[in-house]
C-alpha cells in the first residue's frame, strides 16, 4: 500500500507523520518551497493569507500536539511566525522534515480501476497509488460577494492584505465580522482617517483574555472538568464576558441575532474599545458601490478610498475532477468528515471549521486515516456511510445559522471523541488494507 500526501500545512504535517509512524509507504508535495502552509507569511506557495499582525486566536494550550507540548516560554496566544516554527520544529522531531518533496505542485488527481494516478509538476507518466490524502487546506481561495456599481478606489480581499502602511491617512472599508475582518480592522485603524467595518449580521466579540487567563480556558475548565456541552459551555462563558467587559452595544457593536452557540464568535482584545473611540464604525452591509462611496444596505453612504473584503474562503481542489468535488459537495458530504464516500482511497485532512482548536483535530485524523490504511479501522459500508453523513448534516442544519461559513462545521469534542472510538475498537494493525477497497 502507498499513499499520496497533497499539501505542507498543518494537515499535511500530522498525516506524515501518522503514516509514518505506521509503517505506511507515502510520498508527500508540497507546491510551494517550505512546510508551513498558511502559518508561513509570504508563502511562496500563493495560499498564505496570513497579515503580518496576525497573532493567532486560540491560546498555546490549547492548540498544543499532546505528543509535543509548545515551549513554556512562549506567551499565551503565539505570532504566525511562532507557530510555523513549531510546527517545523514537530516535522523535524517525528523524522518526517526531509519526507516532503517541496515546490512540487500536484496537477492531476485521477482514480481508474488500478488505483490513484497522480501527475506531479510536469512530470510523465503519472505516478501510481493506492490512496490520496488531500491536505491543501481551504483558507486560500477567496470568496467575495458580487455587488453592483463601480468603486474608484482600491479593492483587495483579505487573502492579500499584509501591512497598514499603505493606507495610512485613507478611508477604508473592511467587509465581514469574522476573526480576520476584526483583526485587520484594528490593524488599520492606528493609521487610517477612519475605519469602517459593514457587515451583515454582526458577531458575538470574545475577548483574548478574562480575568487574566486566556478566555478558551475557561471554555475547556466547562466541557472538560465540569462536562457540560459546548452549547452550555459558550453560553457561560459569553455571560462572563458581559459581566466583566460589558454588553458590546454599549461599545457600538450591536448584538446578533443568534445565540452564541450558534456561530462563531469572535476574537478580538482591542475591536470593542477602537469602535468605541469611534477609530471604527460599525455599519450595515455595503448594497451597492457608488464611485468614491459605498451605499449601504441602510440607505446611507460612506466615503471611502478602499475596500477589504474579508468575507471568506470557499474549499478549492484545482487537481481534483469536478464532478469528484461536486459529489463531495465542497467537504459537506464525507463519512466522518474525511472519506468520500464515492470515492474509494481519497481522503481528506482539516477540510473542517472546528468549534475548538484545529490543529490538534487534524493530529486526531491523520491517525485515523493511518489506521484506515494499515487496516486497523475498518469503513462501513456505503449505507451506513451515508446515514453518518446525513446525520451530521441533519446536525449543523440544526445547531448553526444558515451561511457558507458553516458547512463544513464540527465541534472538536464530539469529532476528535468519534475518531478516537474508531481507533480504540482494535489495538493492533492487521495487514495493510488496499484502500481500493474501502468506502
Amino acid at each position: 500500500m502507498k499513499a499520496c500526501i497533497i499539501g505542507g500545512g498543518v494537515a499535511g504535517i500530522t498525516a506524515a507523520k501518522a503514516l509514518a509512524e505506521r509503517g505506511l509507504d507515502f510520498d508527500w508535495f508540497e507546491q510551494g518551497s517550505a512546510i508551513g502552509g498558511m502559518w508561513r507569511y509570504e508563502n511562496d506557495s500563493g495560499t498564505s493569507s496570513a497579515y503580518r499582525s496576525l497573532q493567532i486566536d486560540t491560546s498555546s494550550r490549547s492548540l498544543a500536539f499532546p505528543d509535543f507540548p509548545i515551549p513554556p516560554d512562549r506567551p499565551a496566544y503565539l505570532r504566525h511566525s511562532q507557530v510555523l516554527a513549531y510546527l517545523e520544529a514537530y516535522a523535524e522531531h517525528f523524522g518526517v522534515a526531509d519526507r516532503v518533496q517541496t515546490s512540487t505542485p500536484v496537477r492531476s488527481v485521477r482514480r481508474d480501476d488500478r488505483g490513484w494516478a497522480v501527475t506531479v509538476g510536469e512530470e510523465t507518466p503519472a505516478r501510481r497509488y493506492d490512496a490520496v490524502i488531500v491536505a491543501n487546506g481551504h483558507l486560500s481561495t477567496p470568496r467575495r460577494p458580487e455587488v453592483p456599481g463601480h468603486f474608484d478606489g482600491e479593492q483587495l480581499h483579505s487573502h492579500h492584505y499584509r501591512t497598514p502602511e499603505p493606507y495610512t491617512g485613507r478611508r477604508v472599508v473592511v467587509v465581514g465580522m469574522g476573526n480576520s475582518a476584526c483583526d485587520i480592522a484594528v490593524d488599520l485603524a492606528r493609521v487610517a482617517s477612519q475605519v469602517h467595518l459593514a457587515t451583515r449580521s454582526t458577531a458575538w466579540i470574545l475577548p483574548k483574555y478574562l480575568l487574566g487567563r486566556p478566555t478558551d480556558h475557561w471554555n475547556g475548565l466547562l466541557v472538560r472538568k465540569l462536562r457540560l456541552p459546548t452549547r452550555v459551555a459558550r453560553n457561560i462563558v459569553r455571560l462572563a464576558v458581559r459581566l466583566v467587559v460589558g454588553d458590546q452595544e454599549r461599545f457600538g457593536v450591536p448584538r446578533p441575532p443568534h445565540r452564541i452557540d450558534q456561530a462563531h464568535g469572535t476574537v478580538g482584545q482591542e475591536l470593542l474599545q477602537y469602535v468605541a473611540y469611534g477609530w471604527i464604525q460599525v455599519t450595515p452591509a455595503i448594497e451597492r458601490l457608488d464611485g468614491g462611496e459605498v451605499v449601504l444596505t441602510d440607505g446611507t453612504r460612506r466615503a471611502a478610498d478602499a475596500i477589504v473584503w474579508a468575507t471568506g474562503y470557499r474549499p478549492s481542489f484545482p487537481f481534483l475532477p469536478d464532478d469528484v468535488v461536486a459529489s463531495a459537495d465542497e467537504g459537506a458530504r464525507l463519512y466522518r468528515r474525511i472519506v468520500h464516500p464515492d470515492e474509494p482511497g481519497l481522503f481528506f485532512s482539516g477540510l473542517v471549521q472546528p468549534v475548538g482548536p484545529t490543529i490538534p483535530l487534524v493530529e486526531v485524523q491523520g491517525r485515523w486515516i493511518a489506521d484506515v490504511l494499515a487496516g486497523v479501522v475498518p469503513l462501513p459500508e456505503r449505507a451506513a456511510a451515508e446515514r453518518e453523513i446525513e446525520a451530521h448534516r441533519r446536525w449543523v442544519r440544526r445547531t448553526f445559522v444558515r451561511s457558507e461559513r458553516h458547512r463544513l462545521e464540527v465541534d472538536f469534542r464530539a469529532h476528535t471523541a468519534a475518531l478516537r472510538e474508531d481507533m480504540a475498537r482494535t489495538t493492533s494493525p492487521g495487514p495493510a488494507s488496499d484502500a481500493r477497497a474501502t468506502a
